[in-house]
């Protein structure tokens, strides 16, 4: 995995990167601001992007926002000091897959670029409540406006309308990615839905939810 590094603090930088070449990681570059990073991103195509939020100039929320919009399929994990609600819940809203903090170890960084390998979604484990408690408010929300537009007829016993929708769309073949891009929602919310449709239905993966769906004939082309 390729990673480059953003930070405008060059003796962390420099710690960062010999830190992950003991590790065992490839690092291509590193940014000082978020202008070189998109620069330097465009250039090296890097699998990974490690961004600090604060620095002088473009922050690494906005550059996390222009690179996501040009290059999505780079991963972008804000390493931060930044503990803010706020930075969080932007962050993930600009396109970052995942969200550490600097006061974590190295053994833990190298578990979470791991899972990250692995397809899971880093972040520092004392920021997973609040934002799995965000999600879950807005899912709420989104609830409740969209609630009397679907009949009840249509509605799949035990789920909200937006997670009948969300079904109906994963059951018509579209990734977690492509059913967020269709209703204007992040990724993340999408698998927090999903979680909520297993749980409600009392299943154990998406492919049994899927099956159900058509077995039931909830959902149609």
């Amino acid at each position: 995995m390729k990673i480059l590094l953003v930070d405008d603090h060059g003796l962390f930088l420099e710690g960062l990167d010999n830190l992950l070449r003991a590790g065992g990681h490839q690092v291509v570059g590193a940014a000082r601001d978020g202008m070189e990073a998109l620069t330097l991103v465009r250039r090296l195509r890097p699998d990974l992007v490690l961004m600090d939020i604060r620095m002088p100039g473009c922050d690494g929320l906005r550059a996390t926002r222009l690179i996501h919009a040009e290059l999505p399929d780079i991963k972008i994990v804000m390493l931060t000091t930044s503990a803010d609600d706020a930075d969080l819940f932007e962050a993930i809203r600009c396109g970052a897959s995942g969200y550490l903090l600097k006061n974590l170890d190295a053994a833990q960084l190298f578990d979470y670029l791991a899972g990250l390998e692995q397809g899971e979604a880093p972040l520092s484990r004392e920021l997973s409540a609040r934002l799995m408690a965000e999600f879950a408010h807005q899912a709420a929300v989104l609830d409740e406006r969209e609630a009397a537009a679907l009949p009840d007829e249509q509605a799949a016993p035990g789920l909200t309308p937006r997670q009948h929708e969300i079904l109906h769309l994963i059951a018509n073949g579209l990734s977690y990615k492509e059913v967020g891009a269709a209703l204007s929602l992040s990724e993340h919310t999408i698998k927090y839905h999903m979680g909520e449709i297993l749980n409600r239905l009392h299943l154990k993966n998406r492919e049994q939810a899927v099956a159900y769906a058509m077995r039931c004939g909830l959902l149609t082309k």
